[in-house]
């Protein structure tokens, strides 16, 4: 494991990290910023990439482990309200809930997933929007399980979830032990998912694989059900909204935060109950 200590203007910030995370790391944490320049240290597993990562972003390589991650994770993680109903807390925090919301206590591993991160804020507040109870929710590329975790603390009859990384899939299934919910999460993408079985749909990952997937959210999903797509930004939604429209998709909404997008998909004609 090694991690790369980059530099990058700030206003380029979020096309850095959305780059580092298409080339796989693992992690990243914010440096102190140097007046208009943004500070970043990214996480990646495998030491044979290092030469390439290095010569194609530059910046400082080292060795690396998970503590150097869980001490950064300490150190910069802090509890969140987020929309109406829910509050992430990192696990070695001992703040009161807040009145009416639900705990999410998250830990340092290395599975993409705090709720610190924009994407992962948007699709836990559509989550929130448009479940009620007793749907069932299907998680695809599910890091660590915050996702599902949120949907059964809100009332979700069955969350299913996975993930190709096998690292992020041990992880997920010992925060969802942690977090005493039930949720049957494997190695694997949408493919192998049953047709038809979801109310909803969320998945947080890579805008080439949101709509190289494009055809899987619409199988998947039942007669009025809604797939919550993130894991993009602004400059990609034309491209995914494309391959939506060719499945026979619909987006029928777009929320954004800063240059992160998510987008709301449903099938025309399916009776979508979707609430603004």
């Amino acid at each position: 494991m090694f991690s790369i200590d980059l530099e990058c203007p700030q206003e380029g910030k979020d096309i850095r990290v959305a780059d580092l995370w298409e080339a796989g790391c693992t992690g990243i944490v914010e440096l102190p910023d140097a007046g208009d320049m943004a500070n970043m240290r990214a996480f990646f597993d495998d030491d044979a990439l290092a030469p390439g990562l290095q010569a194609r972003f530059g910046g400082d390589v080292r060795p690396a482990d998970t503590r150097d991650w869980v001490a950064f994770a300490r150190e910069h993680l802090q509890p969140m309200e987020i929309a109406d109903r829910i509050f992430v807390i990192p696990e070695w925090r001992d703040e009161a809930t807040p009145p009416g919301r639900i705990r999410i206590e998250v830990n340092a591993g290395l599975a993409f997933g705090t709720g610190a991160h924009e994407t992962t804020r948007l699709c836990l507040e559509a989550i929130e929007r448009h479940l009620q109870p007793g749907m069932a929710l299907v998680d695809v590329g599910t890091g660590s399980g915050i996702l599902s975790e949120a949907a059964l603390k809100l009332g979700a009859g069955s969350a299913y979830a996975c993930d190709t990384d096998h690292g992020a899939v041990i992880v997920a299934r010992e925060n969802f032990v942690r977090a005493g919910v039930n949720v049957p999460v494997f190695v694997g993408s949408a493919d192998s998912v049953a047709g038809n079985c979801a109310d909803i749909i969320v998945a947080n990952i890579s805008p080439a694989w949101i709509a190289e997937l494009a055809a899987e959210w619409i199988r998947i999903l039942k007669s009025g059900g809604v797939a919550i797509l993130s894991g993009f930004e602004a400059a990609d939604v034309g491209i995914v909204s494309a391959a939506i429209a060719k499945a026979g998709g619909s987006v029928a909404g777009e929320f954004g935060e800063h240059e992160w997008r998510m987008l709301e998909v449903v099938v025309p004609g399916s009776g979508s109950s979707l609430r603004a």
